[in-house]
């Protein structure tokens, strides 16, 4: 576990995973179906946790394919001005296209529709894993949707390995994602095996129990991971959070806002949760701050755009009483 901290520390990471483009219909409240105008910015799971974490004051590099396109020098573009490092992103020629997500700023009905035929993010290869210079970082990070297609899911696998041989801790959000995946039991195999070379483990009750093969299982299977000697966050949605960690179950609630969308939470919850402990914060205090980041992120159209900055995440948790009891 202290590896894990030290590695975390640095506050510079190699994060692993997709960027896209955001379009989300403007103004907030309209239907996408509806919209006359969309604002379009930076996203994609992995590169919203880069924005995040950047946005607090850490260092991040995406290693990531990108369309030869417009929409692909788009995201390049919004990575750099957010601050990510693009040393890494590989300009991808050919038919594969970036992700591409529409969706609206409300709750009620929320609607998000995901283009994702021929990704190009899962053209990574083990070639470009390979020329990651590993002992720049302090640890990796990585969302599941990586692992849900070939060749991704094996140079992601090797980017483990070399990794390890830097001593660099594993950090690996679950983001499980049906629509990426060719079924449920390669999605359940493939994300174990994944939790299982990792050193830092985040996802909500359903992806737990999704891997443990039931709902009624997940808690369960985040005790069992965390018994192996590795962190484990535990999400509940309203009821909170379990962080599970040197033998240790700690539980803390959330920070209640008007949302405006369901989406984005879990990346802005990882870059404050990591930023955090890079800060040196006792843990508790890190799984709260992460979790202001999510309401502060839910509250506001767009996901990169919406991420808070640290003077804007210690003005809201100044604003507020406290998180809620557990």
């Amino acid at each position: 576990m202290s590896a894990l901290i030290d590695g975390i520390r640095t506050g510079n990471f190699a994060v692993f995973g997709r960027a896209g483009m955001d379009m989300f219909a403007d103004p907030p409240g309209t239907k996408a179906e509806e919209a006359e105008s969309f604002r379009a910015d930076l996203g994609g799971s992995s590169a919203n946790i880069c924005a995040g974490l950047c946005k607090l004051g850490m260092k991040s590099a995406l290693v990531t394919s990108v369309s030869d396109d417009a929409v692909g020098r788009f995201c390049s573009n919004r990575l750099r001005h957010y601050g990510v490092d693009t040393q890494y992103l590989k300009v991808l020629g050919g038919e594969a296209r970036i992700s591409l997500a529409v969706y609206e700023s409300c709750i009620e009905d929320f609607q998000l529709v995901i283009y994702r035929n021929n990704a190009v993010d899962f053209q990574v290869t083990e070639e470009d894993v390979d020329r990651v210079n590993y002992a720049d970082f302090g640890a990796l990070i990585t969302a599941g949707t990586v692992f849900a297609a070939e060749p991704s899911r094996s140079s992601t696998f090797r980017a483990f390995e070399n990794a390890r041989k830097a001593g660099l801790p594993v950090i690996f959000d679950i983001d499980y994602r049906p629509y990426s995946w060719p079924s449920a039991q390669v999605a359940s195999e493939v994300l174990t095996r994944a939790g299982e070379q990792s050193d830092l483990i985040v996802g909500n009750d359903e992806e737990f129990g999704f891997m443990a093969g039931g709902m009624d299982k997940g808690l369960d299977k985040a005790r069992e991971l965390a018994a192996s000697g590795k962190m484990v966050i535990y999400k509940m949605g309203h009821e909170g959070a379990l962080t599970l960690a040197d033998g240790e179950e700690i539980r803390t609630g959330i920070y209640p806002v008007t949302a405006v969308k369901p989406n984005g939470a879990g990346d802005s919850f990882m870059a404050g949760l990591l930023a955090a402990i890079a800060e040196g914060r006792p843990l508790k205090e890190a799984v709260l701050r992460g979790s202001a980041c999510a309401s502060i992120v839910v509250s506001q159209p767009g996901c990169a755009p919406a991420m808070p900055t640290t003077a804007e995440l210690d003005a809201f948790l100044a604003s507020r009483p406290g998180p809620t009891d557990v």
